[in-house]
């Protein structure tokens, strides 16, 4: 279903595929969202949208495709590296490429054609910016702090094999 489009930029190209891969995959089982995560030197590293086929609402295109990159690369850091996306990306996908370190985010539709296309996620954006009762109302979200809450942390800083990222 890939289709010849005119582009003039790399980034036209980049979110280009990740359009298609979108459009592609909406055709068969999973959704209309496509990524691609392009490393500095110029390796593609495609994700798409599939929450619905694997029963995991996870597998957001962004999300597969970082995965991709970082299980391929061997790494968990993707610094030098830029995420182009069918669709901008919701709050999880955002979070997402801020631990992979990723220098940049481009997308092609934005979170009102996605809300047009029957995709409205604007609760999600939403949800950072209420206040905590807001907030409470949607996601109960409590603070229990145990005794030995900070065990698992001393543990780790206490390893001296440990990774830090």
């Amino acid at each position: 279903m890939s289709t010849t489009h005119e582009t003039t930029t790399p980034t036209q190209r980049h979110l280009q595929r990740a359009v298609d891969l979108a459009a592609e995959n909406a055709a068969v089982d999973g959704g209309p969202f496509g990524a691609v995560v392009v490393t500095a030197d110029g390796r593609e590293f495609p994700g798409v949208n599939r929450v619905t086929a694997d029963h995991d609402p996870t597998a957001h295109a962004e999300v597969m495709a970082i995965r991709s990159a970082c299980r391929e690369l061997g790494t968990f850091h993707l610094g030098g590296a830029v995420l182009y996306t069918s669709c901008e990306p919701c709050p999880l996908c955002l979070s997402a490429s801020l631990w992979a370190r990723l220098d940049a985010v481009y997308f092609a539709a934005d979170r009102h054609d996605a809300a047009a296309g029957g995709f409205d996620d604007a609760e999600f954006h939403d949800f950072f910016a209420h206040d905590a009762e807001q907030r409470d109302r949607a996601l109960p979200v409590r603070h229990v702090p145990l005794a030995t809450r900070t065990q698992p942390f001393e543990t780790w800083g206490g390893n001296a094999h440990r990774t830090a990222y």
